[in-house]
């Protein structure tokens, strides 16, 4: 412990805050407490500076806008990685340190090796099932493209093949077609952190119906970003659909196989997210003609269902109904009228014996054989002499008429 290490006091409080010198060195022993690790990454930048031993890296997350300067012996990196470029994957063998008199970070590396393409490859594989695991590939969880998207988001390098490929193809295909172009880098440290950004505003904007991420072809190690695992996730998590034209038909990074759909080549996007507006006008055509031909062939059929009607007797000569059912009516009526005629006859002769069987049984009959009917004045009928007494009044009523008459003395024996 040096002196300004004793001086200093055990805490640091507001009444006697640590000086930055001691906070300085506290950081950095902190720091140095994590030891030596092993670092993977991506070179951004090499300085070798002439007649210095010293070799000076710039080494950026893959995945990530962030980045550490690494320092090696010149001899650390001829014997390590003598071919070194920029954008090489490496992993190097470092101790984090932290410089006091300027506040930064560094690490200082024993050890460097160049991920060569086999390595590449592996750890592409075992990401690869990492992501297939997880159901990132899923086929069930891929989104439809939109028949006709209202705007084309396009993730693309700037003044590209690739990029005039698709806005030529579908601007062909169908002229009012819009888009909204994010030139990113397609290629090197940086492209993995643009192409995050330029999907994550694309993906924000309601407008944009499809994502279109573009690249030519070129080696394995050209289309890393497009394997990135933060890339596969962040496309797998969009809310709009997300369309994969990297490289030719043989080149297949892991976003092909988490996009919604892979094009094998931006050309071939451009045919799958547009319609062919020639094709389908021409569709259009045979739909109406289609339509045409069937409202003509049901027209005509209705039409010899019509003939066929009125050829029917009942259409083609409808009076002869009604003089079938007229004749049947008068038939009837006549009928009717006998059977009337009969039964008016017979009730008459029925009617006429009831008469005579009555009058032959009615009083007035016997009345007409000369006989009387004699009646007291309360109309009651006499019978006998001795149901009147001398002096009564007596209506007599004969078959014509009627007589007044008084009981005299002598007359009731």
């Amino acid at each position: 412990m040096n002196e300004a290490q004793a001086a200093a006091p055990p805490k640091s409080t507001a009444e006697e805050p640590w000086p930055v010198r001691v906070v300085s060195q506290k950081v950095g022993a902190w720091i140095a407490k994590l030891g030596w690790v092993w670092v993977d990454g991506q070179v951004a930048q090499i300085s070798r500076r002439a007649g210095s031993g010293v070799v000076f890296l710039t080494l950026r997350d893959p995945a990530a806008d962030l980045s550490l300067t690494v320092t090696m012996h010149r001899d650390v990196l001829e014997a390590g990685a003598p071919e070194l470029a920029e954008g090489a994957r490496v992993t190097l063998h470092a101790k984090p340190e932290f410089y006091p008199a300027r506040g930064t970070l560094s690490l200082r590396a024993d050890e460097i090796r160049q991920v060569g393409l086999g390595e590449l490859l592996a750890r592409l594989e075992r990401l690869k099932k990492l992501l297939g695991a997880e159901g990132l590939f899923a086929r069930e969880r891929k989104r439809r493209l939109p028949f006709l998207p209202t705007r084309i988001g396009l993730i693309t390098g700037q003044n590209t093949a690739a990029e005039r490929d698709v806005l030529m193809n579908v601007r062909r295909r169908w002229p009012a077609a819009e888009f909204r172009v994010a030139h990113v880098s397609v290629q090197g440290p940086n492209s993995v952190p643009q192409i995050l950004g330029a999907l994550k505003v694309l993906d924000d904007d309601e407008t944009v119906d499809v994502i279109v991420i573009a690249r030519g072809g070129g080696s394995v190690e050209d289309l890393l970003p497009f394997s990135d695992e933060a890339l596969c996730r962040a496309v797998f998590a969009a809310r709009t659909p997300v369309v994969s034209a990297i490289g030719h038909e043989t080149d297949t990074p892991l976003l092909d196989y988490v996009a919604d759909l892979r094009a094998s080549t931006p050309t071939d996007a451009a045919k799958r997210i547009v319609p062919d507006l020639g094709d389908e006008l021409r569709l259009i055509e045979q739909a109406r003609g289609r339509l045409d031909r069937g409202v003509l062939a049901l027209i005509d059929r209705e039409r010899q269902r019509i003939e066929a009607w009125r050829s029917r007797p009942v259409l083609a000569r409808p009076e002869t109904l009604i003089e079938q059912r007229s004749g049947e009516v008068i038939a009837l009526r006549d009928r009717a009228g006998r059977s009337l005629e009969h039964r008016v006859r017979r009730a008459d002769d029925e009617l006429r014996h009831t008469l005579a069987r009555l009058r032959a049984l009615s009083p007035l009959a016997t009345l007409e054989r000369g006989y009387a009917i004699v009646q007291r004045e309360d109309g009651h009928v006499v019978r006998a002499a001795d149901e009147v007494e001398s002096g009564d009044p007596l209506r007599v009523r004969l078959f014509e008429g009627s007589l007044t008459a008084v009981v005299t003395p002598g007359t009731n024996e």
